[in-house]
């Protein structure tokens, strides 16, 4: 009895479980209902909940486009098994239509089942299909199937159909508040069309009409590319494509869509290609295949425009007769990249814009035909500045003018030259790595206080590198120096025991022997000396006394990790010391900068050029300095700039200059080795004209009068 009361007690638990996961499913369903999301994303989130929570093989959402049913989004769909089956896909296809009719709201077909009197109709498959059509209040708007096994107890069946319905329900608010919205489009539409035949007649400059009707016509019709052209002679060029604000006439693309719009403005009737050129004039048909292969388009329609007009007869014969069409001037030509359909809706919206375009291009060719027209703006414009009631303006502004010109020619101000520079103590030492090792222990951090070592040799260890090659280097001098003394115990017992029956000569040649092996021992032993002072330089001390300013020491030194000769590994300085300033200033500024030197030392041989800076944590306050005696570098050196975020990064020649500071004490306390500055080297007083545009008048010497006189 206890084992039966457990089994029943999980069934329950397992049933309530399952409730309360449908229940979830449902809540979701009903929240993603609400959202305002494309039919694609709401398809694939519903779907796959309702066949998660069903436990369904697959399952499809149909949806009506034109009138007919298509798969908007399936889930293993590919499970039904009728593919290739004409005669099986065709009765699935009625089973589909006749669903959507149903007045049911979850409809269970079992397999290889059809209605009776209807043969055209069926479920051909293996799998119970549990169909749900999708309603608003207007119409029928889809169709939900699913997959589901045939084994299953008719109780879950009926559950499966239940369940469908009730997502199928929460669908339906989906659709009933994209139809609101649909509505709320319309109106939209009408703005757009309102503030689009507003827009392009604003001006009546060509380029930028067309310009505003490529744009505007694009963002109108919901296309992928609009393009107008412009007759010129026999040909047409294109003069305007929709987000781009230069033409790039020598493309391949333009050219070809030029020869396009050539075509269909000599045929002078419309083209619409939607992939099929049967219909199409042979000229019109070789060129829209050659643009076609280039651009990849497969939607094209082509409306010539012409200025329609009415003569002065025609309006006395028949006022009401409408405009006579004359030749072409050019061409509207509307793109399509992806889809290969131009539904009506588009068509009627190609059809206005060209319209428009027609009027408003007209207009602008119009008036720019007229002789001397941009000479005529100008006197036009002009004019007005001599009329009695603008005049006392105009004289005002031309003694403002004036004076602003006098006063940038012999008003005088101070020139200085600005740079960018970092404060740094005057004592300061970058650490290198004697030879090629590796990192065998750090013994310091950022901020870490170290002692300089002193004449004894004692000072703080900043770290100690280990070099495989320096290892196998004693290994081999202390193997050579045994086999050196070996040798010469070995020659030293064979003078010994010479026998007295040697020759005099073969005891020389043993003597000297030993002498020549104890030369090899000398040298053995001096480059045994040299080994560890060597082996003593992979001990690195601090050679001054400060604060170790590296960053992040601790992560760029890792144990083992190898460094090369001459490799900066860490910075040492004295914040106690005096700080100095070092300016990078460009060397394409530092002619003025020397030429004001050049001029104080004529009349103060000990005359130094004055500097004026602020730190970049604390802007309102100025400092004040003088450039060192020597304090300018001989050599330029290419250093990188990062630049800003609007500029991208480029290399610039850089000169070192070097400051002293007038007051040490007024630096803040909380200064930093490497801090940001922004200085100023005082270059005497120049014209104010000059001041402001020394850059600009550089410039011009450089590239034009140099270069042309």
């Amino acid at each position: 009895m206890s084992t039966i009361n457990a089994n029943s007690s999980l069934e329950a638990s397992s049933v309530e479980q399952t409730k309360t996961q449908i229940r979830n499913i449902l809540v979701e369903i009903a929240q993603l209902s609400k959202l305002d999301i494309p039919p694609d994303e709401y398809h694939s989130e519903f779907l796959n909940r309702v066949v998660s929570a069903m436990g369904a093989v697959g399952g499809a959402i149909w949806t009506f486009d034109a009138g007919t049913l298509t798969l908007a989004y399936q889930v293993n769909f590919h499970s039904i098994g009728i593919q290739g089956d004409n005669d099986a896909n065709r009765r699935h296809a009625r089973l589909l239509y006749r669903m959507t009719q149903s007045s049911d709201a979850g409809t269970l077909v079992p397999p290889h089942s059809g209605f009776e009197g209807d043969n055209e109709s069926g479920n051909p498959t293996d799998w119970l299909l549990v169909f749900c059509p999708i309603r608003t209040e207007l119409e029928v708007v889809g169709l939900v199937e699913t997959l589901q096994r045939v084994d299953s107890d008719p109780l879950i069946q009926r559950g499966f159909a239940k369940f469908l319905s009730q997502s199928c329900l929460l669908a339906d608010d989906y659709y009933k508040n994209r139809q609101l919205r649909n509505f709320g489009e319309r109106q939209n539409l009408w703005t757009l069309l309102e503030d689009f035949t507003r827009s392009i007649h604003l001006s009546l400059d060509v380029n930028e009409t067309a310009y505003t009707i490529v744009n505007e016509g694009r963002r109108l019709i919901e296309c992928d590319r609009v393009s107008v052209a412009l007759r010129r002679g026999g040909s047409c060029r294109i003069i305007a494509v929709s987000g781009q604000d230069v033409v790039d006439k020598r493309s391949t693309a333009v050219r070809l869509l030029s020869k396009l719009a050539t075509a269909v403005i000599k045929a002078g009737e419309p083209v619409w290609y939607t992939g099929d050129t049967s219909d199409l004039a042979p000229q019109v048909e070789k060129t829209i295949e050659k643009y076609v292969d280039e651009s990849h388009t497969k939607t094209i329609a082509i409306f010539p425009l012409v200025k329609k007009k009415k003569t002065d007869y025609e309006r006395e014969e028949d006022p009401t007769r409408r405009e006579k069409t004359t030749y072409p001037f050019g061409v509207l030509l509307v793109e399509q990249i992806e889809s290969s359909k131009i539904n009506e809706r588009m068509r009627k919206r190609i059809e206005i814009v060209a319209d428009h375009a027609s009027s408003a291009i007209g207009n602008a060719l119009e008036l720019r035909e007229i002789f001397l027209m941009p000479l005529w703006k100008l006197i036009g414009k002009s004019k007005i500045l001599v009329s009695t009631r603008m005049l006392p303006k105009t004289i005002l502004v031309t003694i403002i003018l004036a004076a602003v010109i006098c006063s940038l020619i012999f008003v005088e101000w101070k020139f200085q030259m600005h740079c960018d520079g970092t404060l740094e103590p005057s004592i300061r030492r970058n650490i290198y790595s004697p030879v090629d090792a590796e990192i065998k222990q750090l013994y310091v951090d950022h901020n870490s206080q170290v002692v300089g070592t002193d004449k004894n040799g004692a000072g703080t260890i900043l770290l100690e590198l280990y070099s495989s090659e320096l290892e196998s280097e004693g290994m081999r001098l202390l193997g050579e120096q045994r086999e050196i003394v070996q040798q010469i115990e070995s020659l030293k017992i064979q003078e010994l025991n010479a026998d007295k029956k040697l020759v005099d000569y073969e005891l020389t040649q043993i003597r000297g022997q030993i002498d020549v092996a104890r030369i090899k021992l000398t040298t053995n032993l001096e480059q045994q000396e040299l080994y560890k002072k060597r082996m003593a330089d992979l001990v690195i001390k601090s050679p001054i006394s400060g604060t170790v300013v590296t960053w992040d020491v601790k992560r760029k030194l890792s144990s083992k990790r190898p460094v090369s000769r001459m490799q900066s590994l860490l910075e040492v300085a004295d914040e106690d010391s005096a700080w100095q300033l070092e300016l990078n200033m460009p060397e394409k500024r530092m002619g003025y900068i020397l030429e004001h030197q050049k001029r104080l030392r004529e009349t103060d041989p000990n005359a130094s050029l004055r500097v004026e800076f602020i730190m970049a944590t604390d802007p309102n306050k100025k400092y004040y300095g003088s450039v060192m005696d020597n304090g300018i570098h001989d050599r330029a050196e290419v250093r990188s700039d990062t630049g800003s975020a609007a500029t991208p990064s480029s290399s610039l020649n850089i000169v070192l200059i070097k400051v002293d500071l007038d007051d040490q004490d007024s630096l803040p306390t909380s200064i930093r080795p490497g801090a940001q500055c922004t200085a100023r080297v005082d270059c005497g007083k120049k014209p104010l004209g000059y001041v402001l545009f020394y850059e600009v008048v550089a410039f011009l010497q450089k590239n034009v009068i140099f270069r042309w006189f």
